[in-house]
């Protein structure tokens, strides 16, 4: 099934320089957090007077069903794992293009705030990029198909911050346009608005993408306002890694061998402390050849061959349409909606745990690569595991947990590969044998020689006649 739109899996809607290497650390870590710059809460609103530049997309899937279960959905064992938790009660931000209604989203969408049309509150989604991202997210099980999101029965707070549909045009100043709808500004601002609103888990399936420079003020504000949700607000804040693509995406891919000096820094993933940055892997599990690298990546989850909502319909939709032509669905855009998903089952399941306990309960569950790390810097910590997430026991949330630094243990222990003792064994014995027999020939010799000796000195008697 294909839906005629325009897929905007990593929107340059705010992509402005963002970074930094700064003379004292490494270019792959942010400046500290400077708090002042936080955005303070005010309602939504477009800050420039947008208007659109295409139609919106439309459906053209005919409502017909997909009859096969993703496999995402089945790598994850999702509907094993709600038999644990739903989501439910728990309020999930998606600040992306919007979120439209749709009958597996009914009920549960609230409308939350609208950056590039103040009036349409944030669940009028022209681009479809939103709704495609909750129906991974959150979408009720569709019993036809099997179909389901990862908590289907959480809430959705709807915050529209970008389009590509929508362009400013500045009446004097040409050097103030923008092509789409969006910047790290109003992100930053939306940030605040979903953490204020109630929102437990944000997702935010958008990525700015620079070479390694200081960053914007803008970028300043979007830092302190996610350190603010995780920290004081304790909100689990959940990120595209980013995709690396000419065009809409990251230019340039991390694939030098210095961790620390890195080609392409994207945000929000570079904030690393306080989000969790999902990378995209295929069915065959390896890493999505578009998914962006570095130190930052937390997790990863399934970000190829997606089936979502239609986001103009009421079914299903596994392709998109473009200037193109038809294309897969997919980008780290759609793996970080499943952990955002997830997270809302962990949030559910252990409402005692803060945003921190649940971004380490999420790592310390995933299947970590096969090295010594534990982790890489294409995947992270791993595919996530939401039956472990859902079930592990981990000492760190335990009350009396106290860190126990390993001590030095000094034992006497064999070589790795000792040495056979057979050949000395055996040389041994023979040379303790032949020591053995030369004694016993000495001792024999010797009493002969000595007995010999006695019989010479006896004197002999004569007969006198």
């Amino acid at each position: 099934m294909a839906v005629a739109l325009t897929l905007v899996t990593t929107p340059g809607a705010f992509a402005q320089p963002t970074t930094t290497p700064a003379p004292s650390r490494p270019n792959s870590v942010p400046p500290p957090v400077d708090r002042s710059l936080r955005p303070a809460f005010e309602p939504p609103r477009e800050d420039v007077d947008y208007t659109p530049k295409n139609l919106c997309i439309a459906s053209n899937t005919g409502n017909k069903t997909i009859p096969n279960r993703p496999w995402g959905q089945m790598q994850l064992r999702l509907e094993e794992a709600h038999r644990f938790a739903t989501g439910k009660g728990v309020k999930v931000a998606i600040i992306d293009t919007g979120v439209n209604e749709h009958p597996r989203l009914a009920g549960r969408v609230t409308a939350t705030g609208d950056y590039v049309e103040t009036e349409k509150g944030g669940t009028d989604d022209c681009d479809g990029h939103g709704t495609q991202v909750a129906g991974v997210a959150a979408a009720s099980k569709d019993d036809q198909t099997g179909f389901i999101g990862a908590a289907p029965e959480a809430e959705i707070l709807a915050i529209r911050h970008t389009s590509s549909n929508f362009k400013f045009e500045h009446p004097t100043d040409k050097s103030q346009n923008r092509d789409s709808a969006g910047k790290v500004g109003t992100l930053a601002k939306a940030i605040v608005v979903a953490a204020e609103k109630g929102a437990q888990v944000i997702n935010i399936s958008l990525t700015s993408c620079a070479e390694p420079q200081e960053p914007s003020q803008q970028e300043r504000e979007l830092q302190a306002a996610i350190d603010w949700a995780v920290n004081e607000k304790q909100v689990v804040i959940v990120t595209a890694a980013g995709n690396f693509t000419q065009k809409d995406g990251c230019a340039l891919q991390n694939d030098n061998e210095d961790p620390n000096n890195v080609n392409i820094v994207a945000s929000p993933p570079w904030y690393a402390d306080n989000v969790l940055s999902v990378a995209s892997v295929g069915q065959t599990g390896n890493v999505s050849p578009f998914s962006v690298w570095g130190p930052w990546v937390s997790v990863a989850a399934p970000g190829e061959d997606i089936v979502t909502l239609d986001p103009r319909g009421q079914g299903l939709a596994n392709s998109s349409e473009g200037p193109t032509g038809q294309t897969r669905i997919q980008g780290t855009s759609f793996a970080a909606p499943y952990v955002a998903g997830v997270v809302a089952l962990v949030r559910e399941r252990f409402p005692d745990l803060g945003a921190k306990q649940v971004m380490d309960r999420i790592k310390a569950t995933a299947q970590h690569p096969g090295n010594p790390a534990g982790r890489d810097n294409k995947v992270g910590a791993g595919m996530i595991n939401p039956m472990a997430a859902l079930t592990a026991e981990l000492p760190s949330e335990r009350k009396d947990f106290k860190p126990v630094q390993p001590s030095q243990v000094l034992t006497d222990l064999d070589p790795l590969n000792p040495p056979d003792p057979t050949p000395l064994i055996v040389a041994l014995s023979g040379t303790g044998g032949g020591v053995g027999l030369l004694l016993l020939t000495l001792f024999i010799v010797h009493t002969v020689n000595r007995n010999r000796a006695r019989k010479a000195a006896v004197p002999v008697k004569r007969s006198v006649l």
